[in-house]
């Protein structure tokens, strides 16, 4: 009865996504996770949104837009999907509904490769800066600002591309931001790591609240990616 269950399930799934295309919302300023490369979008979640896509018979339109924009897109049915590297809170999960987790990350501290700054770089009067609507930026300001551990400047930048170049051009003395992307930038760019905060973030998928039918066949492709090895190969293309 169960087996049978399952397979009227997955008939419904295949049924409700066959040749439908969905919008999906990205912000593309965020490797290895998503980014703009010769035209195309190209990174992790892109790869797996449309290796779900494959796998479960649909069509894809990626649009890409500043991070903070895309839960109000997909609210207001702008958009049908977000994926862009983004932490399941409980702030979000109040508007949206999320998948099951697909990555899990940290927050790492990363300074000018040149500078003699160290974890302490975040206590004092120093200038700190991340990405506006992020984990980091809640952490920042929820842990730092508000106590006063941190008494510079605090800011907050529409993508983590003017965060960093405003590092590098000395505008600020640290960036936080998430670990995975931190890691890239070090290998990339003239700026290390010096500290991470362990936050054991889960990064989610993102549709409108109560649409079931695509947030279960989002599951479902994420499971089957697991199952058949393909999640694991995309994985292992950009975290070797």
């Amino acid at each position: 009865m169960r087996k049978l269950s399952l397979v009227i399930l997955l008939v419904a799934l295949a049924a409700f996504a066959f040749g439908k295309t969905y919008v999906v919302g990205t912000s593309a300023d965020f490797p290895p996770f998503e980014y703009v490369e010769n035209g195309e979008f190209k990174g992790f979640d892109m790869d797996l949104i449309r290796a779900i896509a494959d796998e479960m018979g649909f069509n894809i339109k990626i649009v890409d837009m500043s991070f903070d924009s895309l839960i109000a897109a997909l609210v207001s049915g702008n958009l049908d999907i977000v994926i862009a590297g983004m932490t399941i809170t409980a702030e979000r999960e109040a508007v949206v509904d999320f998948s099951k987790p697909y990555w899990t990350a940290d927050q790492s501290i990363i300074v000018k490769e040149d500078s003699d700054y160290t974890v302490t770089v975040l206590f004092g009067k120093h200038d700190i800066g991340v990405q506006t609507g992020t984990t980091g930026d809640l952490w920042v300001e929820e842990n730092l600002v508000k106590t006063k551990i941190l008494t510079g400047k605090f800011k907050r930048y529409d993508t983590f591309v003017l965060a960093l170049t405003d590092l590098i051009n000395g505008n600020v003395d640290a960036i936080v931001l998430d670990s995975p992307v931190a890691e890239r930038f070090a290998e990339t760019r003239p700026v290390k790591i010096v500290g991470i905060i362990v936050t054991g973030e889960e990064y989610g998928i993102a549709v409108r609240e109560g649409n079931k039918e695509l947030l279960n066949l989002i599951n479902e492709g994420i499971q089957r990616l697991k199952e058949n090895g393909k999640l694991g190969e995309i994985v292992e293309k950009y975290f070797k």
